[in-house]
């Protein structure tokens, strides 16, 4: 019997100690998974890792000093009779003619009161708690001091709220023991829908095939090896399965050994919840993939999706205004000034549209086209290709997640992108230097002609009215007054013709200075509607895949 029980013990994980901080420590990790990828992952993804973190960190705050082991099994296993057995006492009632369990039942070894609040969270009706004080019977009883035993209702009964208790208290007990009628063992609902389930709970799992004492011990042993067959086909290797009996030979001996052993270690607790941490990031990892290495979102991608907003934004049409509006300001100021209010009877180019020379103030709307439906849609393609591309090679359902990012602020982008053109400084707000020294010298030419021009008017009025004309003074053998005229005229014109390429000059920078300055704008939109979001998600994989990592241990 001594070989048995060894054996089943290391089975159950008796050298196999789950360490307290490296259980907490894959839990945090969990955590952290649960962190990096909220909103970026389907809700239903997540719940079971968030009902894991939730449930563990209450069991653990519970007691470690108590084990709860559930006894399972479908109706007529004689699992409460076993259940009876165990403690010695007739607790749960046991079926006659239909043997049914339809709440669960619980024994407490240890002071009366020690376990409520487990009991509380377990969710066993105070009525249904029976307690044995393991002092009173001696060492043999003292050794499961600390066992909480539960009587499960029959996981195949006709009502479903039998099975939904069933399903809910092996979410949260440290240790099953599966109860197995001789006649029903291979039953495909015990394999298929539980046990099967459990293949990642080895540790913390127990088949007994009770009513032992109704075969021969050749049959015993047959059936014995039958079950072995089908647990390994479950998953299940290793997991003790042995014979039991409430009345009779083989008794339940083996069975309660087997209990002092995991009440004594103190280990159930740490290895149900070890493997609850195995299943959860086993299903999640599908998750995630390989790490991501280089630019999350490569530049000429980005550049791209500039090129496409600054089309969209009416980047081309400001730049050609702020050309037109730097040769139109050049006029005004260095043209010939007699007629320099024409000029300005022309209206500027930029505030036709709407552009401040000095956006300090709030942004006002702007009067640029709205964008055209190609620019609409090369921008939307610019934006799924930019998604595609930082998608790519990660596994579902992250692609989606960075698509939905790059589109979530898409709805804000036309009013961002107006306001930003709005405000962008295009470098117009200060006059040239050379402007001015061009208008005075414009100035001082036409005011030449002026004076050369009313003086020969002043002489010929003189010369008709018969009165006096005073000489003319001279330069060189030309007279002063034409010399005025003329040359006021001729040094305009050549003022002229030097400032116009000067001013066309100036126009192609000032056409450049601004297309730079816009587009430096509209890719600050686009970083912070765009591309920003899908950073956060490229971050979100990356810790959730770092995360779900360590959480793997």
């Amino acid at each position: 019997m001594t070989g048995v029980v060894d054996r089943v013990r290391g089975a159950l994980g008796a050298h196999r100690r789950v360490n307290l901080d490296e259980l907490l420590e894959r839990m945090n990790a969990l955590q952290r998974f649960l962190a990096a990828a909220d909103g970026h992952l389907p809700e239903d993804r997540l719940v079971p890792a968030r009902t894991l973190v939730e449930r563990a960190a209450q069991r653990l705050a519970l007691s470690r000093d108590h084990t709860v082991v559930a006894l399972a099994g479908a109706t007529g296993s004689g699992k409460s009779s076993l259940f009876n057995a165990l403690a010695r006492l007739e607790l749960s009632p046991v079926g006659v003619r239909r043997p049914t369990t339809g709440v669960t039942y619980s024994c407490v070894w240890g002071p009366p009161g020690a376990a409520t609040a487990m009991l509380d969270w377990l969710g066993v009706l105070p009525r249904h708690r029976f307690n044995r004080e393991s002092l009173l019977d001696g060492d043999d009883e003292a050794k499961l001091r600390g066992l909480v035993l539960l009587d499960l209702p029959d996981f195949d009964s006709v009502e479903l709220a039998h099975r939904a208790e069933v399903d809910r208290l092996l979410g949260l007990v440290d240790v099953v023991v599966w109860v197995l009628d001789p006649q029903k063992y291979a039953d495909k609902l015990v394999h298929e829908s539980y046990l099967r389930q459990f293949h990642r709970h080895r540790d913390i799992t127990l088949v007994a095939l009770n009513h032992a004492d109704r075969l021969t011990p050749p049959d015993v042993q047959r059936c014995l090896t039958d079950l072995r067959k089908l647990l390994d086909q479950d998953g299940l290797p290793g997991v003790p399965a042995i014979a039991t009996s409430a009345y009779a030979a083989p008794g339940w001996v083996e069975l309660r050994r087997l209990l002092e052993t995991a009440v004594t270690e103190r280990q159930a607790a740490l290895r149900r919840l070890a493997g609850d941490v195995d299943r959860v990031a086993a299903e999640l990892a599908d998750v995630v993939g390989p790490e991501r290495t280089g630019e999350t979102v490569d530049r000429p991608t980005a550049a791209s999706l500039t090129d496409a907003l600054s089309n969209a934004a009416g980047v081309p049409a400001v730049v050609d205004a702020t050309e037109q509006a730097y040769r139109h300001r050049a006029g005004v100021v260095m043209g010939w000034p007699l007629l320099r209010w024409l000029r300005r009877l022309r209206p500027d180019p930029l505030r036709r549209l709407h552009l401040p020379d000095r956006p300090d103030g709030p942004p006002a709307a702007t009067s640029l086209p709205a964008p055209t439906a190609a620019q609409r849609a090369a921008v939307s393609l610019s934006i799924r290709t930019l998604a595609d591309r930082a998608g790519a090679g990660l596994p579902a359902p992250w692609p989606a997640a960075v698509t939905v990012a790059a589109r979530s602020r898409l709805d804000d982008v036309s009013d961002a992108l107006d306001q930003a053109v709005a405000t962008t400084d295009l470098g117009l707000r200060r006059t040239p230097w050379w402007w001015r020294i061009f208008g005075g010298l414009q100035w001082l030419t036409t005011l030449a002609a002026i004076v050369g021009l009313l003086w020969l008017v002043g002489g010929y009025a003189l010369t008709v009215t018969g009165l006096p004309v005073p000489d003319y003074p001279r330069v060189g053998e030309a007279l002063l007054p034409p010399v005025l005229l003329v040359g006021g005229l001729l040094a305009g014109a050549l003022l002229a013709g030097f400032a116009g390429p000067l001013a066309a000059l100036g126009a192609r920078r000032a056409r450049l200075r601004a297309g730079r300055r816009l587009r430096a704008a509209v890719g600050e939109i686009s970083h912070g509607y765009v591309v920003a979001p899908v950073r956060e998600v490229l971050d979100g994989y990356g810790q959730a895949r770092a995360a779900l990592t360590r959480a793997r241990g």
